[in-house]
């Protein structure tokens, strides 16, 4: 069948994480906190975040149901006595101010742009699907990143409700894009949220190491994608083989 249409999971397979630390992240969310009213002792607040965020990440993880930043962290307030939910408009600022390190650490891989560019350019459609629980990241790397120009289709599990390997997710990005599983290349770093999600709907796979899904990643995890490849532009590669584009040079 004709391939119409790429599509390609977002952090670790496009994008790289350099020099980030999660650890801070929680504090300039705490502080945030506590300029917006809460008074509360950092390490109580850190321990109710942790618990808050473990039993959501079972759900998330066990369910495939995306559960946003903003319902863990409005959990972790109540359980110290406070009284608000997740809509809370200081939460939502506390939450950007939580994400601003994490932002700024994305870097576009090598070869990432000259592929979308040459895809986009040859006139297939470009889909983007990531497993993220805070939107509004996503949409702004992208547009940092001068990447946002390229895609006609961006999904986010935050706003979908379900988290990569269900197939919800997979379906919609087709139905929004106008076409069939089988008219699908799927590009992607995690064995069991990409692979394995893409695959079981219907699409030919290629499997990109990062750094957070080396190839013996895929070993362990027995999935088998249609192309394993050891870098992004490798990747990018192989898809112009498979598309009869073998002769451009991209990287």
């Amino acid at each position: 069948m004709t391939v119409r249409a790429v599509i390609f999971d977002f952090i670790g397979t496009l994008v790289s994480v350099k020099g980030y630390s999660l650890e801070a992240s929680k504090r300039k969310l705490y502080r945030a906190l506590c300029e917006a009213g809460f008074s509360m002792a950092c390490d109580d607040f850190l321990i109710a975040y942790t618990q808050s965020h473990e039993k959501y990440r079972v759900i998330r993880y066990g369910q495939l149901i995306e559960v946003t930043n903003a319902v863990w962290i409005s959990e972790a307030l109540n359980k110290l006595g406070f009284n608000i939910g997740p809509e809370d408009s200081r939460i939502k600022t506390a939450v950007n101010v939580f994400f601003d390190d994490y932002l700024n650490s994305l870097r576009v891989r090598r070869c990432a742009k000259k592929i979308l560019k040459i895809l986009s350019l040859n006139g297939f459609k470009l889909g983007l699907i990531s497993n993220f629980t805070y939107a509004p990241l996503i949409y702004a790397a992208l547009r940092k990143l001068d990447l946002s120009r390229f895609f006609d289709v961006v999904l986010v599990s935050a706003d979908i409700g379900w988290r990569k390997p269900h197939v919800r997710i997979f379906n919609e990005a087709l139905r929004r894009l106008g076409v069939s599983a089988g008219e699908v290349i799927y590009i992607g770093d995690s064995p069991d949220e990409d692979i394995k999600g893409a695959k079981d709907v219907g699409m030919r796979t290629i499997h990109v190491a990062s750094q957070f899904y080396p190839q013996e990643t895929l070993i362990r995890s027995m999935q088998n994608p249609d192309y394993a490849t050891k870098s992004l532009c490798e990747a990018g590669k192989k898809l112009f083989q498979i598309l009869g584009l073998e002769s451009l040079r991209f990287c």
